[in-house]
């Protein structure tokens, strides 16, 4: 989806799975849409913020609570243009879910349909789809706390 068709009222979320080198980001609405998912190297995350925050009404940044999460934190909130704010969320068993997430949205094909689902390991880097997984977490939160 590009930045045109979406809507400028409605706030976006921003997933952002950070590592010692790459990092994943996804940006979701409110209505679970996904709008952009992507791995970048990590140095490259922060001007990619800045980016898509031209593109997206980013509302809030969500990330993992787990490894680095204080660091970039800082880092974020150091470097960023304007301040967002950012919300941890457990990351706990993310790239395990993820692994499992890619192959709902990339069936397997080929040779790698044969194999047992343990077994198959995802041609490419997945921290876009923890980012994508940290964003319906938050969301799950919200609507499980709005719940009488």
């Amino acid at each position: 989806m590009n930045s045109q068709e979406f809507s400028l009222t409605q706030p976006v979320i921003l997933g952002f799975d950070p590592g010692r080198d790459k990092c994943g980001l996804a940006v979701m609405g409110l209505d679970r849409k996904l709008c952009y998912h992507q791995v970048v190297k990590a140095e490259q995350s922060i001007s990619t913020i800045e980016e898509l925050r031209q593109k997206f009404p980013i509302s809030i940044l969500v990330m993992g609570d787990q490894t680095t999460a204080k660091r970039w934190k800082q880092q974020l909130q150091q470097e960023l243009a304007q301040p967002l704010s950012i919300v941890l969320v457990d990351e706990r068993y993310s790239t395990l879910e993820a692994r499992d997430r890619y192959w709902q949205m990339y069936p397997p094909s080929g040779l790698t349909k044969l194999l047992p689902k343990g077994l198959r390991q995802p041609p490419r880097a997945i921290d876009d789809i923890v980012a994508i997984l940290l964003i319906e977490r938050y969301l799950n939160r919200l609507t499980e706390s709005n719940q009488p």
